[in-house]
């Protein structure tokens, strides 16, 4: 769907995946909030089971509408459609947002005054308005996986020194060079997309917009992210059991280090992600037996696949 008489120079594109009514909020309230940018608005469905397709088709007939009959994951969903964009701009915009006023053309105007920043994207909120932090990243470091695996990026969520991968304490309220910016919010000349190749598909879900990043930033690119573009994100709603994101979280981290990582760092990087794993397990369990822990059979059940996920992919 094109939302202007001129020719559009974004293509927004949407991965559902079994959250028919998000989904529907999601593509009402960008239509109502994008600002003055025309788009293209492609939706490709991942052959949902809550009959998504036919109530996008029913609801928004101009929208282009892709239904896959198998679930490709969200990294070659996204290339899928990004191969067919003939827009200067791609934007991705997950299924489980809610456009605010002026979000899109706010974002692409801020990738096009910061060339160099090659990735763009802006603040996340939550359904009250809280900060949602999940926009950007830190990358990995051997200090930020043994903070995690310590738990002091727990103790010190706030802090920048101990929570480096969060960013501690920093409330996106600025213009800021990441490591990380997320796919919910994500906006790339489509020029970079293709001199990059895309995401890389081994990353099925999660892990492929850091992939991204950090190899725009070998490049000589440095993502940034603006406030003055925001969303509402829920996180996961096409992931259901906070076991199975979890399993698939590690995995794509085990496989960030092995492509990111240098030879010699790669052994202590998977190390240090057991030790995590290992951590929680030991420290929930514990916490069980005196009711201070719900979490527990979820750091379990991590645990038991930690054969599966630290192969990565």
């Amino acid at each position: 769907m094109t939302t202007a008489a001129r020719p559009p120079e974004v293509t927004v594109i949407m991965v559902s995946y079994n959250t028919c009514a998000l989904t529907l909020k999601a593509l009402e309230t960008l239509f109502a909030n994008a600002g003055d940018i025309a788009m293209r608005v492609v939706v490709w469905d991942n052959a949902s089971a809550d009959g998504s397709a036919l109530a996008i088709a029913t609801r928004f007939p101009d929208v282009e509408l892709i239904r896959s009959q198998e679930n490709i994951g969200f990294a070659a969903a996204n290339n899928r459609v990004a191969e067919m964009a003939l827009t200067d701009w791609l934007v991705l915009l997950n299924p489980d947002t809610e456009t605010h006023p002026g979000a899109i053309a706010a974002l692409v105007a801020f990738g096009k005054a910061h060339p160099r920043a090659g990735i763009v994207g802006g603040r996340t909120v939550f359904p009250d308005g809280s900060l949602n932090i999940a926009s950007c990243w830190n990358r990995m470091t051997i200090w930020s996986l043994f903070c995690a695996a310590t738990g002091l990026s727990r103790i010190f969520p706030d802090s920048a020194l101990f929570n480096p991968e969060a960013i501690g304490g920093w409330r996106r309220d600025e213009v800021r060079e990441v490591d990380i910016v997320v796919g919910c919010f994500f906006c790339i000349r489509a020029a970079l997309w293709r001199e990059l190749g895309g995401f890389d598909e081994r990353y099925f879900m999660y892990g492929e917009e850091a992939d991204l990043c950090l190899r725009a930033a070998e490049k000589g690119f440095r993502p940034m992210i603006t406030p003055d573009a925001q969303i509402m994100h829920l996180v996961g709603a096409s992931t259901k059991r906070r076991e199975d994101k979890m399993v698939q979280l590690m995995r794509a981290k085990a496989t960030l280090v092995r492509d990111h990582w240098s030879a010699p760092l790669r052994p202590l990087g998977i190390a240090l992600l057991w030790w995590w794993i290992a951590n929680r397990r030991l420290v929930t369990g514990m916490a069980t037996i005196f009711g201070l822990s719900k979490s527990a059979g979820m750091w379990r059940d991590v645990w038991r696949k930690r054969s599966d996920w630290l192969r990565g992919y």
